[in-house]
C-alpha cells in the first residue's frame, strides 16, 4: 500500500515530503519544477538529499534495475532531481541558466527506468 508516509524505502523515510515535487518521471518535468520554485526551495532540497546520495546509491545498487520497487523508483527519481539541482544551487545560484534567454532543451530519450 502506498501513502503519504511511506513513498520511499524505509530508510530514507525522513526525504518523503520530497517526493511529490521531485520524484518526477521525465527530466522535462524536474526541470520545470526546478524553474517554478524559489531559489531557496532548491537549496532546501539540495540540502536535504545531497548529505545521503551515496547513501541512497549504495542502496540502489542492490537492486536490479529492470525490477525496482515503486518506493526505490522514486527513490532514484529523487537523485535525478537532485543532479539537476545542484547545477542551479551550487553553480548558477538561481534556478534558470543565466543569460540562456528562453533558450531549452528537447529530451528525445529518459533512462530506462
Amino acid at each position: 500500500m502506498t501513502t503519504a508516509a511511506a513513498t520511499l524505502p524505509e530508510a530514507f523515510r525522513d526525504l518523503e515530503r520530497y517526493v511529490a515535487d521531485w520524484a518526477l518521471p521525465t527530466r522535462q518535468e524536474r526541470y520545470d519544477m526546478r524553474l517554478s520554485k524559489p531559489f531557496e526551495e532548491l537549496v532546501d532540497f539540495y540540502d536535504a538529499i545531497a548529505p545521503r546520495a551515496e547513501e541512497a546509491i549504495a542502496y540502489l545498487d542492490t537492486l536490479d534495475l529492470n525490477a525496482m520497487s515503486e518506493d526505490a523508483t522514486r527513490l532514484l527519481r529523487l537523485l535525478y532531481s537532485l543532479v539537476l539541482v545542484s547545477y542551479a544551487v551550487n553553480v548558477f545560484k538561481q534556478p534558470r541558466i543565466p543569460d540562456s534567454g528562453s533558450a531549452f532543451f528537447d529530451t528525445v530519450a529518459e533512462p530506462a527506468v
